[in-house]
């Protein structure tokens, strides 16, 4: 992966990144630390660097941070890859499980997320005929299994919302109250600006955009989501749900500047031409 997606999936600028990389490298370099397999023992105090990345390989595959496409297959199928193996290593860690779980429901979703041209389908507009049941119904277990073993961590909790969509007949019957109770114990064990975010997408659909657009503003103010695309996005969103068209396209545009993938860029230029912006 190139620096600058890395940079983006972490949040922070691309000097900054680099810089990153290079003081790691050359710690590694200068305290000769080789490069080996683990014990047992060693392996629980490595697991949530490693179940981070995991996700965050999987994350740059499901939607690419930069490039033509949409979605990167091969970072996605190494990142699924990698977390049956890690579940394989440590199956009794309901983590290792939850992150299992959460990569198997994200992907079925992968057939129907594009046209056959490449462009962006929204969840609501995709065809549920078309995801991967095994796929849902291996994760399924998964869950259930986790959450009987005693209180979800962060990648059970998004494992359960992600199921959640996914069960639903159609957007429309979501069980919104459920997954917002879920992103509310999310925050408590992983305060995320992030997570908040994307909460209030739920958020929206049970008290209505306004709520949404104050947690939104609160989100702008804080300042940690500065430059993050997504940002911009729902806050599109949200405002033409609000009847501010006006608003909305000028958030669009926004989000537009912000991302760098092709595909993303083309759906967000769409969104802000249809509500008066002009291309």
């Amino acid at each position: 992966m190139p620096t600058a997606d890395i940079a983006r999936a972490f949040l922070v600028s691309e000097p900054a990144m680099a810089a990153r990389i290079t003081r790691a490298k050359k710690k590694i370099s200068t305290a000769r630390i080789p490069f080996r397999v683990p014990g047992p023992a060693e392996l629980p105090g490595r697991l949530q660097g490693v179940l981070a990345v995991i996700h965050l390989l999987f994350t740059a595959g499901h939607t690419a941070p930069s490039g033509p496409a949409l979605m990167r297959a091969e970072l996605a199928d190494q990142a699924v890859h990698l977390a049956q193996i890690l579940h394989e290593l440590m199956p009794g860690e309901t983590e290792v499980r939850g992150l299992h779980a959460l990569l198997l429901v994200t992907d079925a979703r992968r057939a129907t997320r594009v046209t056959a041209d490449g462009a962006l389908v929204r969840l609501g507009e995709q065809d549920r005929s078309h995801w991967d049941r095994a796929a849902l119904a291996r994760a399924d277990g998964l869950i259930v299994g986790c959450l009987q073993a005693g209180p979800p961590g962060r990648y059970v909790l998004q494992a359960a919302i992600a199921a959640l969509y996914a069960e639903a007949p159609s957007f429309g019957q979501t069980d919104w109250p459920q997954i917002l109770a879920l992103y509310d114990r999310l925050l408590a064990v992983w305060p995320s600006p992030v997570v908040a975010l994307n909460r209030a997408v739920p958020l929206a659909m049970v008290a209505g955009p306004r709520a949404a657009l104050a947690e939104v503003g609160r989100l702008e103010r804080d300042g940690r989501l500065s430059g993050y695309q997504y940002l911009a996005a729902v806050k599109a969103d949200l405002l033409s749900r609000a009847g501010r068209a006006g608003e909305a396209a000028a958030a669009y545009r926004q989000a537009f500047a912000l991302a760098a993938n092709e595909a993303e860029r083309a759906f967000l230029a769409q969104q802000a031409a249809g509500h008066g912006f002009p291309a």
